[in-house]
């Protein structure tokens, strides 16, 4: 052999050893579990300070994480929450602002046919197969499994670029507890919040199970949003026995609490699960509420034993149904803290994305990484205004939020600025307000003193509007 070919051949080892070090060295990707609790005030937990509700499980996970206790979603309805947590962006602009599409609920209700009600609501789930979402966006990137469990309001789980999932948009013949829709004719049809999906945690942790079995060495992601605590509040009874010797509790939050320490306990199996296979040291768990809920002294018409939620939480522009904690653990990278500055729900995809090592893939968003602050790399702004904005329940027309919109809202330094907005001459959509808000949350925080028109804010009222008029201009 020549001396040129065995220089040639020597430096193309050298490339080929270099190659395999580099590779060799590289971090793997780390997995994702993702944790949504359905329907739950922000506070009714152990490490929020709540000595009542009992949530174990969720206080040792809180306990290991870098824990945001100022979080807020930007809506406080399920649907367009949880396209936020998919895509990162905020309800007007990944479109799905709506729990029900056009023509609503009572007219898909009305319809006499499956197949004219699937018709009608695939239209709307065209919007989440046109985004760039969590699990679509892993998967091309960086080759993750993923695997989507209970809440999901866009049809197949595939639509969201799910590998794997429970979700089907095909109904569930014998499920009280929610995912199906009886039509006019008396066939029954996907509800379109999880059909399937909802049976997780309410019924079985087996598809997770299974799904950890056959990942093999692919980095994964989990969706994990059971129907709980969400209504309806009919846990176990040993449950409802965790609160029947407080003296102090009074009932109407006892069906709520019990429904709270069941989820608690399934957040447990499933944090056992990642531990028992050795997975915990590269997984990233996330965790955070959809939406806020509250429970009033009222019963809930058609069950008696349980009580309806304040009008002040969920679906309302006040704090009881936008706060939420968002915690992260990554054991091994994250140091648990305590973190009292502003965050929102959209920061949570540019911090996974942060994680995986794919940030810039989809373009920029309009949150930020919550992960340099949690391995103390950089601070947060403890200035930062936080937005959001609040529909109706169902959607007049896709792709056109300005034609919906019921208020627009904006906190900064422990002021909240809140604008409701008129359709066809008629009242603010659920009739929370019926003129511009002001409130002092330091001094107010149950939001019931309106300072809008108190000269002393004028200044900081004014510059509110003006930050919330550049942030929203109504367009998907």
């Amino acid at each position: 052999m020549s001396d040129r070919r065995i220089n040639v051949f020597g430096y193309c080892l050298f490339i080929v050893i270099c190659l395999s070090l580099k590779t060799g060295n590289a971090a793997p990707p780390p997995n994702v579990v993702m944790i949504i609790s359905d329907d739950q005030y922000y506070a009714d937990f152990g490490f929020m300070g709540n000595e009542q509700v009992q949530t174990p499980h969720i206080d040792a996970l809180a306990a290991k994480s870098a824990r945001f206790v100022n979080g807020s979603v930007p809506t406080s309805v399920c649907s367009p929450s949880l396209a936020t947590l998919l895509t990162g962006l905020y309800p007007h602009e990944h479109g799905i602002h709506y729990n029900h599409p056009p023509p609503g609920n009572s007219a898909f209700n009305k319809m006499t046919s499956v197949d004219e009600y699937t018709k009608s609501r695939n239209q709307s789930f065209k919007l989440i197969r046109q985004l760039n979402t969590l699990p679509r966006t892993l998967r091309d990137a960086k080759n993750y499994r993923s695997l989507q469990t209970g809440k999901f309001w866009e049809g197949h789980y595939r639509n969201a670029g799910f590998t794997d999932g429970m979700t089907i948009f095909e109904p569930v013949p014998g499920q009280e507890f929610g995912g199906n829709r009886k039509l006019a004719s008396g066939e029954l049809a996907a509800h379109g919040n999880g059909d399937w999906g909802l049976k997780i945690g309410r019924e079985t942790m087996e598809p997770i199970k299974i799904f950890l079995d056959d990942v093999d060495e692919a980095p994964f992601f989990i969706w994990y949003a059971p129907y709980l605590p969400h209504q309806p509040h009919d846990s176990p009874k040993r449950f409802y026995d965790l609160y029947k010797d407080q003296p102090n509790l009074p009932k109407h939050r006892v069906p709520y609490y019990a429904s709270i320490s069941q989820f608690d306990e399934t957040v447990g199996d499933l944090i056992k699960m990642i531990e028992s296979r050795g997975l915990a040291n590269n997984t990233l768990f996330v965790f955070v509420i959809d939406n806020g809920w509250e429970a009033s002294t009222t019963p809930q018409r058609g069950r008696p034993v349980e009580f309806a939620h304040t009008k002040e939480s969920k679906r309302a522009p006040f704090e009881p149904g936008l706060r939420t904690p968002i915690l992260l653990r990554w054991d091994g990278k994250i140091t648990p803290k305590e973190f009292t500055e502003p965050v929102s729900s959209i920061d949570i995809v540019p911090t996974i994305y942060d994680a995986c090592g794919v940030n810039g893939v989809v373009g920029p968003l309009p949150g930020f990484s919550l992960l340099s602050p949690a391995i103390a790399e950089k601070k947060l702004d403890p200035h930062r205004p936080l937005f959001g904005e609040i529909y109706p329940g169902d959607a007049t027309i896709l792709g056109h939020p300005e034609q919906d919109i019921a208020y627009r809202w904006i906190k900064q330094d422990g002021l909240k600025l809140i604008i409701p907005h008129r359709h066809n001459e008629k009242p603010p959509w659920g009739s929370y307000l019926k003129g511009p808000a002001l409130f002092d949350l330091n001094r107010n925080p149950r939001e019931t003193k309106n300072l809008f028109d108190n000269a002393e804010y004028k200044r900081r009222r004014d510059s509110l509007e003006k930050q919330l008029n550049e942030w929203w201009d109504g367009r998907t």
